[in-house]
């Protein structure tokens, strides 16, 4: 037990700490504080001090709890990308709580407990360590799926990603524990060398990397393993559905890469094979679908699909550009796609539902502001210049072709032409359709901050991206 923990071993898992005590704190408060909205800002507090805590461990690199977790930069950059998520996440959650009368403790408390979990998840080395932060992770936000109690949708969504998560995270344990049976150990590097021994077509070792592969899939909602996120998406709370959008699905590539990259890496040639194969049918089914959708979040939910696609891109280039552009790609993507949901969240505020294309018409006449930003972080998403996420898409882009994966490449720029189209379905509503609405919009100081980070990060790393890239370059050379 002495060798298991050290002293040093709580200051590792500082900044998870401080998120697990002011979830408790935020629990206790709901009973003594009557106005709500203070709940949140005592979660940005909490928010605040884990950044804090984890801006300390910055340059610092040492195994924990007997090598079951690590500090690294792989680590702190994607705990960063979290925190990032989960404080913009709660900033427009505060006035859209009110809004839907559902403004409690626990909502916060559960957004800092699936922090927590994710945190875990990317510091873990060790298979045991990363599943208990990812079912933290993914209970909670069963939970915060579902938080509308008295909306139908939200109940059905909340259950059937539960049914799914679960089924997933069987299927995942599964491979788990084939991994386990072959190297006799949990940690990532024994797993490695147990299967560098092994045969290269190996039928246990494929069907451990099969099953693993899977239930990794589903965490990312990689076709065909992606239904469940249009009806999670569009049944979930608004500033939810922002932060399984960022948060969460930075978590799950994280944790993947940690798994592809170390611990099942001597499979390399049959894993790209099949995740070649899924990165296509994920950018081009995410693509399609969302052509066809008339209700945003929907929309926006396929969208996200299809960048899972193109974020696959990098772990199939496996050099150091593509795994540059993977953490580069997630910080981007988070910011960018924060701005979108925080617009969204706007219009609902002031009665519109804004959950349907239709109703964004004649925003640009109605509140030109709101319009310009969309039209910012929808760029960005297209990967259009100048905003940041053409740096994205030109490094994981500029992978494949540099490990001559050509044709990847090929179909990647065409689905990403195709993205354009549906993307300009909203820039048209926007801008080129009559008003429809009269009243002016209402903006509150959580929802403007986030709207202004969002905005600042998205230009920011589009014009001067070089200190972004070269942190993600770090943290990807640390991650195996």
């Amino acid at each position: 037990m002495g060798q298991f923990f050290q002293m040093q071993d709580l200051g590792a898992i500082a900044p998870e700490l401080e998120l697990v005590a002011f979830g408790m704190v935020l629990l206790l408060a709901d009973l003594l504080i009557e106005e709500k909205r203070k709940l949140g800002i005592i979660a940005l507090i909490g928010i605040a001090f884990s950044g804090f805590f984890l801006f300390r461990l910055r340059a610092i690199e040492f195994p924990a709890y007997g090598g079951a977790m690590v500090v690294d930069h792989f680590s702190t950059f994607f705990k960063l990308v979290f925190l990032i998520g989960a404080g913009l996440s709660i900033a427009i959650s505060l006035k859209y709580l009110d809004i839907e009368r559902e403004n409690h403790g626990e909502y916060y408390a559960l957004i800092l407990f699936s922090t927590m979990g994710m945190m875990f998840m990317a510091g873990a080395v060790d298979l045991v360590t990363l599943y208990i932060g990812l079912e933290t992770m993914a209970i909670s936000t069963y939970v915060l799926v579902g938080f509308l109690r008295s909306n139908q949708r939200s109940n059905e969504a909340s259950m059937k990603y539960f049914l799914l998560g679960a089924f997933s995270s069987g299927i995942l344990l599964y491979g788990m524990s084939l991994l386990y049976g072959l190297s006799g150990s949990t940690r990532f590097s024994n797993i490695a060398a147990a299967l560098a021994q092994r045969p290269e077509s190996d039928p246990i070792s494929l069907l451990a990397m099969i099953t693993l592969s899977a239930g990794l899939f589903f965490k990312i909602a990689a076709v065909p393993f992606h239904q469940w996120t249009p009806d999670a998406y569009e049944g979930a709370p608004t500033s939810i559905t922002a932060f399984m959008s960022v948060a969460v699905k930075a978590a799950s590539f994280a944790m993947m890469v940690r798994i592809f990259m170390v611990a099942v890496y001597p499979l390399r040639l049959h894993w790209v094979a099949i995740m070649g194969a899924v990165s296509v049918l994920t950018m081009t089914v995410g693509n399609i679908a969302a052509i066809t959708q008339s209700n945003l979040k929907r929309l926006l939910a396929y969208s996200s699909i299809s960048h899972a696609g193109y974020i696959l891109i990098g772990f199939i280039a496996g050099n150091e550009t593509g795994l540059t552009a993977v953490p580069l790609y997630l910080l981007i993507y988070t910011f960018t796609n924060i701005g979108v949901w925080s617009i969204v969240v706007a219009l609902r505020r002031k009665g519109i539902i804004g959950e349907h294309i239709d109703e964004m018409g004649g925003l640009y006449f109605r509140h030109p502001a709101a319009a310009v930003l969309m039209l910012i972080f929808l760029l960005s998403l297209a990967g259009i210049p100048p905003p940041a996420g053409f740096i994205a898409k030109y490094y994981l882009f500029a992978a494949a072709i540099e490990t001559g994966h050509n044709l990847l490449a090929v179909i990647a720029v065409l689905n990403a032409a195709i993205s354009i189209y549906f993307y300009f379905r909203i820039v048209v509503a926007m801008f080129m359709r009559d008003a429809t609405e009269k009243t002016g919009l209402t903006y509150s100081p959580g929802l403007v901050t986030a709207l202004g980070v969002a905005l600042v990060f998205t230009v920011w790393i589009g014009i001067y991206p070089d200190p972004f890239i070269a942190m993600a370059r770090q943290a990807a050379l640390m991650a195996f």
